[in-house]
C-alpha cells in the first residue's frame, strides 16, 4: 500500500513509540488521527508536528478498552476524514501485578487495553477499511508475548492475546485487509531508568545496543506498504530473542 494520501489511525500515538510511528506515517503523507488516552498536551504537539509535514492531524481522546469511547472516537475520525486506511494498534499499560495476586483491577485493565481495545478498534473501522476497497493493520506486541517477564502476567496475556488477533484477523479480513504485528524489543527506556540498568539490558542483544523508536516505525512502514505479507510478525530486538 502506498501511504501517502492515506488516512491512519494510531492508538497511544502521542508519545514515545506511538509519537514515532505517527510522524513516520505523517512524513510519508499520512493524514493522521492520533489517539491518546491522558497525554493530551503531548496529543497536540504531536498532531502540529504532523501538520508542519503538510498533512491533516486529529487528536482524539478515548480509552480503547471502552467500547463507547472507541465508537465515539471512530465517530471524530470518520467525520473528519471520511474513513480510515491504516490502523496501528500501539497503546499498552505496563501495569504490573504478582501471581497469586489480589489486584484484579490492574489485570483486567492491563488485558482489556491490548486484548478488548486492539479487537474494539478493529471491529469498529474494519468495515470503513473494506468500504475503501481495502486497508493495513499493524499490531504492536513485543517479546513478552513469547518470553514470560517477572511481574508482567497482564501485559504479557495482553500481548499474546494481540498476537493472536492478529493471525485470526489476518484470516478472517483476507484478501482485503492485510494484518501484521511488530515485536519490538529495548527501544526506549523508561524515565526512571538508571544508566547501569540500561547498560545491563543492553548487553541482552546481540547488537549489545539499544534501538530507537524510529527502528519500530520502520518496521510499521514495511508492513503497511508490503503487498504480500499479512499474518506475519516483523521482531525488531537487536538480536534479543535468540539469547
Amino acid at each position: 500500500m502506498e501511504i501517502k494520501g492515506k488516512v491512519a489511525l494510531i492508538t497511544g500515538g502521542a508519545v514515545r513509540v506511538g509519537r514515532a510511528i505517527t510522524l513516520m506515517l505523517a512524513t510519508a503523507g499520512a493524514h493522521v488521527a492520533i489517539n491518546y488516552n491522558a497525554s493530551a498536551a503531548a496529543a497536540d504537539a504531536t498532531a502540529t508536528m504532523a501538520r508542519s509535514l503538510g498533512v491533516d492531524a486529529l487528536a482524539v481522546q478515548a480509552n480503547v478498552s471502552d467500547f463507547a469511547d472507541v465508537q465515539r472516537m471512530a465517530d471524530a475520525v470518520l467525520t473528519r476524514f471520511g474513513g480510515v486506511d491504516i490502523i496501528v494498534n500501539n497503546a499498552s499499560d505496563f501495569g504490573q501485578i504478582d501471581f497469586p495476586t489480589n489486584d484484579l483491577e490492574t489485570w483486567r485493565r492491563v488485558t482489556r487495553v491490548s486484548i478488548d481495545g486492539t479487537f474494539y478498534v478493529c471491529n469498529t473501522l474494519a468495515p470503513s477499511m473494506q468500504a475503501r476497497g481495502g486497508g493495513a493493520i499493524v499490531n504492536v506486541i513485543d517479546l513478552s508475548a513469547w518470553r514470560p517477564w517477572k511481574r508482567f502476567t497482564a501485559h504479557a496475556v495482553g500481548k499474546a492475546g494481540m498476537l493472536a488477533l492478529t493471525r485470526q484477523m489476518a484470516l478472517e479480513l483476507a484478501p482485503t485487509i492485510r494484518v501484521n504485528a511488530v515485536a519490538p524489543g529495548p527501544v526506549l527506556p523508561p524515565d526512571n531508568h538508571h544508566p547501569e540498568d540500561a547498560e545491563r539490558v543492553a548487553q541482552l542483544t546481540l547488537l549489545k545496543r539499544w534501538g530507537k523508536p524510529e527502528d519500530v516505525a520502520g518496521a510499521v512502514r514495511y508492513l503497511i506498504e508490503a503487498e504480500y505479507a499479512t499474518g506475519s510478525v516483523v521482531v525488531v530486538d537487536g538480536g534479543e530473542l535468540l539469547l
